[in-house]
């Protein structure tokens, strides 16, 4: 934990950065890291699926509260699996006032996740969120730190409330974290709780606080968190714009080139200089996937590189096989196109969407969905006119979102990334009728380094690459 790894594999999707993977990494001494969005479905249908090898409930059985690890079990194994065609089981949506079977689930789906990328070696291991989810971000903290996770990375917006959180936590008191709502009204508070003994009893002595890393886009968001001990960071993951997943808007007027996509000028290149005269430790991230980019960042000042794609596409990822293996021959054959979409992620950032045939990438596949918000990461709490808060998604239905207060022209071309994310991993939803939810695919658009990385290559084949060139 002393020493500060050179390479960061990326927290990437829904899965992706699976357990698997993030054990992986860790086992070379470099940064592990678990996506933490949507763990709970995840872990949830990975029981229906009827735990092939049994890991989740190793983990289970590593629970410091067996009843609860129990009672999670009991309601989602399914000893043989789902039959085919049949739906999976829900799990419950996120709210302002959660309920208890709901956080439960949160945390013990963190731990689970934590847990096995920890199992079986002492490299360190973090875990990726979204600050814009911020509904699960307590429970889901929690459970991380029950299992002793090292790092916690924070993208997708400002962490500011996150050093509090995890001293709190840590000492297993309750805490809170602010939400934004659309509309709120100036005086009003909303926020999330969670009160650790109430939700899970006694636990054991203190944790281990772990290091947070904030991911930013620019040197004056490092600055402005580095500036005061209370949202103070204890590093720096800076993110350009070719970095897969979301992406910062450019910043001025939104401009699109032929392709439709935003064009990223001078002010959005960071400043490393500024960010490395703060005095704590940064990563570059985003087209960093080679030896020369390693050295590079650290004549810079940096600690060394966060990537994501190259990981992605490496054995160990969650990615589906089948669409790992497409991925693969697409950009072998130099035709893998992955564009940065405006519109597709309903957070209204933009997004990169490999443009894969038969996925949710295709207007006329993802016009065939069903429309509908089922699983809700990332609906936006909004003020009601009764003051009450509800939630929207351009992505559910046109006429709901729009009676909900919102815009028709936000639900133009927005796509539902909870689903098609989690059906990239193999675990999407089954609809009646026989309609199984498509996969919707994200990658960086920098994949050169598949010219320099054997046939199947692995995740400790990728760290030898990018410390030695080998």
């Amino acid at each position: 934990m002393d020493r500060i790894p050179e390479i960061i594999q990326g927290g990437m999707g829904v899965g992706v950065s699976s357990w698997r993977l993030a054990n992986a990494v860790a086992r070379t001494g470099q940064l592990g890291v678990v996506s933490g969005v949507a763990l709970d479905v995840m872990l949830a249908r990975r029981l229906q699926q009827g735990d092939p090898g049994g890991h989740v409930r190793r983990a289970l059985a590593a629970f410091p509260v067996p009843a609860v690890a129990r009672e999670i079990q009991d309601r989602y194994l399914v000893v043989d699996g789902v039959p085919e065609g049949r739906a999976y089981r829900p799990v419950p949506r996120m709210g302002l006032l959660p309920r208890k079977p709901g956080q439960q689930l949160i945390v013990v789906a963190n731990f689970v996740e934590v847990f096995l990328a920890k199992e079986g070696h002492d490299g360190p291991v973090g875990v990726n969120y979204l600050e814009k989810i911020q509904l699960a971000t307590p429970a889901a903290v929690y459970g991380a730190m029950l299992a002793g996770v090292d790092y916690v990375l924070m993208g997708a917006g400002l962490p500011t409330e996150i050093p509090a959180l995890l001293d709190s936590l840590a000492g297993h008191r309750p805490a809170r974290l602010s939400v934004a709502v659309h509309g709120a009204q100036p005086g009003e508070d909303h926020h999330v709780a969670i009160d650790p003994p109430a939700l899970l009893g006694a636990v054991g002595g203190p944790l281990r606080r772990p290091k947070l890393l904030a991911i930013v886009s620019s040197a004056t968001l490092a600055t402005y968190l580095a500036r005061d001990e209370t949202t103070r960071p204890d590093g720096f993951v800076l993110e350009t714009s070719i970095a897969g997943g979301h992406s910062a808007r450019p910043r001025g007027k939104l401009v699109l080139d032929d392709e439709g996509e935003p064009v990223y000028g001078p002010r959005d290149a960071i400043d490393v200089a500024r960010v490395a005269a703060l005095g704590l430790p940064f990563w570059l991230a985003g087209g960093q996937s080679g030896p020369e980019r390693v050295a590079e960042a650290r004549a810079a000042g940096a600690a060394g590189v966060q990537v994501g794609s190259v990981f992605a596409l490496c054995r160990e990822s969650g990615v589906e096989d089948g669409l790992r293996q497409r991925l693969l021959a697409g950009a072998a054959a130099g035709d893998l196109v992955v564009h940065n979409d405006v519109r597709a992620s309903p957070t209204g950032f933009p997004f990169k969407v490999a443009a894969l045939t038969g996925t949710a990438a295709e207007d006329e596949v993802y016009a065939a969905r069903p429309r509908m918000c089922d699983l809700s990461y990332l609906r936006t709490p909004y003020r009601r006119p009764d003051g009450g808060v509800g939630y929207r998604c351009p992505a559910e239905p046109v006429d709901e979102y729009v009676r909900k207060g919102g815009e028709v022209a936000d639900t133009v071309g927005s796509r539902c990334l909870c689903n098609g994310l989690v059906a990239t991993i193999g675990l999407g939803q089954r609809r009646d009728g026989g309609y199984t939810e498509p996969p919707l695919v994200t990658l960086g658009q920098d994949v050169s380094f598949l010219n320099r990385l054997p046939a199947g290559y692995s995740a400790a084949d990728v760290v030898g690459f990018l410390l030695d060139g080998k």
